[in-house]
């Protein structure tokens, strides 16, 4: 298939910062950008060439992007995949209807793991009080119930500790189906980004260390420390997720790592990733470049470090008493401060982040903490 060079319209659906940061390096490139948000004002609008005002389930609004532009691609994995295949006969989409089908709905994403051989923590359906007291049965306690559609950052999700507990946790759920997973004691979490091109080719980034605060992440360090052994059996994981799913585009694929080195997948997120944020900075080709050359069919662009480097998020929380005091990380050389352009801050939203290019990544993460200790209010 024939590349779009500069000079085509790329579509977004969902204006949050992924969209953001994508679109500021698509312009850069000379695509044009169009985004679907419900907000005129959202973060991807601002630096827009167009916006749809719309739901991402208005189909109608989706179309009427969709006749604008020369390729589709999204910001988020919830945008229905209904509206993915209607959209496919106006304009190419990518990633397509089917990974999105694949993903959205966690017992189909772990029915689909488990298909592939590859290890994540034992799991089991639920859908009433039989199914928990049979998946509980299974994984044991303490377990984690999870809504099977639209939970991340900790929401949807409820934790068991005995059985006894099961069905006031379930209840707190609503009636949404859910799954139930083993709680796994790992010793850390780890990613890997990669990009798989339009015609299968792949690169993969340097693997990154992540930490999460209240479900939310907050540092990642890359590259992570590894064992060259260990690093290719990480890559080789995700390589066969992005592959079975045919998927074109930037895709994340989690994985918890336990003290005997085994490696569960946790979770796979198709699209440009909070822990690929690193690589705006500190790789040759950041993860957003990288999606556009994917979904445009260029070439996959060179994916190494250039340094080493943290990125840790700056979450609403900081806002609490005003606009954090900036000039701690405006003065230091080897910081990369990034504001999402969100109109409110809210406890737990994502507000921006900071990466800090340091090739002693320990040194780096120590600055995080000091950086956020110091952005935080006082009491």
């Amino acid at each position: 298939m024939k590349p779009l060079l500069p000079g085509a319209t790329i579509g977004v659906l969902g204006g949050g910062q992924l969209g953001r940061m994508m679109a500021v390096t698509a312009r850069q490139m000379g695509y044009r950008i169009v985004v679907l948000d419900p907000s005129p004002r959202c973060p991807t609008a601002q630096v827009s060439d167009g916006v749809v005002v719309g739901a991402l389930d208005d189909l109608d609004a989706a179309r009427h992007l969709a006749r604008q532009v020369d390729v589709i691609t999204l910001d988020t994995e919830h945008v229905p995949a209904d509206v993915l295949a209607e959209l496919h006969t106006i304009a190419p989409v990518r990633p397509g209807a089917e990974v999105l089908r694949t993903i959205q709905d966690r017992l189909v994403q772990k029915s689909f793991l488990d298909g592939l051989g590859v290890a994540q923590a034992k799991w089991a359906p639920v859908g009433n009080a039989d199914e928990l007291a049979a998946g509980l049965a299974k994984v044991g306690a303490p377990a984690i119930l999870k809504v099977r559609r639209a939970g991340y950052d900790g929401k949807g999700q409820v934790r068991v500790d005995a059985a006894a507990d099961g069905p006031a946790q379930l209840a707190r759920l609503r009636g949404e189906p859910a799954v139930i997973e083993e709680v796994v004691p790992f010793t850390r979490e780890i990613s890997v980004v990669l990009a798989r091109g339009l015609g299968g080719d792949i690169q993969f980034y340097p693997i990154a260390e992540n930490v999460h605060r209240r479900h939310i992440l907050h540092t990642t360090r890359a590259p992570a420390p590894m064992a060259a052994g260990q690093r290719e059996r990480a890559e080789q994981m995700a390589l066969n997720v992005a592959e079975a799913l045919d998927h074109c585009g930037v895709i994340a694929v989690e994985m918890f790592e336990l003290a005997d080195g085994r490696l569960l997948v946790n979770e796979i997120a198709p699209r440009t990733h909070n822990s690929g944020h690193y690589t705006y900075g500190a790789c040759a080709t950041s993860q957003f470049e990288q999606h556009v050359r994917a979904v445009c069919g260029l070439p996959l662009g060179d994916p190494r470090a250039l340094t080493g480097a943290v990125m840790v998020n700056l979450i609403g929380d900081l806002w609490s008493a005003g606009p954090p005091a900036w000039h701690h990380v405006l003065a230091r050389p080897e910081a990369r401060l990034h504001l999402y352009g969100k109109d409110a801050p809210a406890p737990g939203r994502k507000m921006g982040h900071v990466v800090l290019l340091d090739d002693d990544t320990d040194r780096a993460l120590r600055t995080a903490e000091d950086l956020i200790a110091q952005l935080t209010p006082r009491p």
